[in-house]
């Protein structure tokens, strides 16, 4: 069984910085693309960013820059550092495994999600 567990969330007033880890078991992340995702009250969940096997990156125009994502194969595990948080960064992150060594930035690319961390940015 395939699990993800965030950590890392909080809050933090606008211009600081959080750095969200998923930690898997049940799947070895290193052959599959890993992505986060978010969701804001009353607001469809929307891509992040995504980290693919071969080392390509990908992020929602919203983040570029300020957002990386990276991986630590050894620990089965990919963060996410967020700088320059905004109040509309305020959502609850999922990190999610995909299908394959790549991903889409559609949450139907990817097959297992964690429960999620909640991340509030104060103005």
């Amino acid at each position: 069984q395939v699990q993800l567990v965030e950590s890392g969330g909080g809050l933090v007033q606008a211009g600081g910085s959080l750095r969200l880890s998923c930690a898997a078991s049940g799947r070895t992340l290193s052959s599959y693309a890993m992505g986060w995702f978010r969701q804001a009250p009353g607001k469809e969940g929307e891509f992040v960013a995504s980290s693919w096997v071969h080392g390509y990156k990908d992020y929602a125009d919203a983040v570029k820059g300020p957002f990386t994502v990276s991986r630590d194969n050894a620990q089965n595990t990919v963060d996410l550092q967020m700088n320059s948080l905004k109040p509309e960064d305020t959502a609850v992150y999922y990190c999610a495994t995909g299908r394959r060594g790549w991903s889409l930035e559609s949450q139907g690319e990817y097959e297992y999600w964690g429960q999620g961390t909640q991340v509030t940015v104060s103005s």
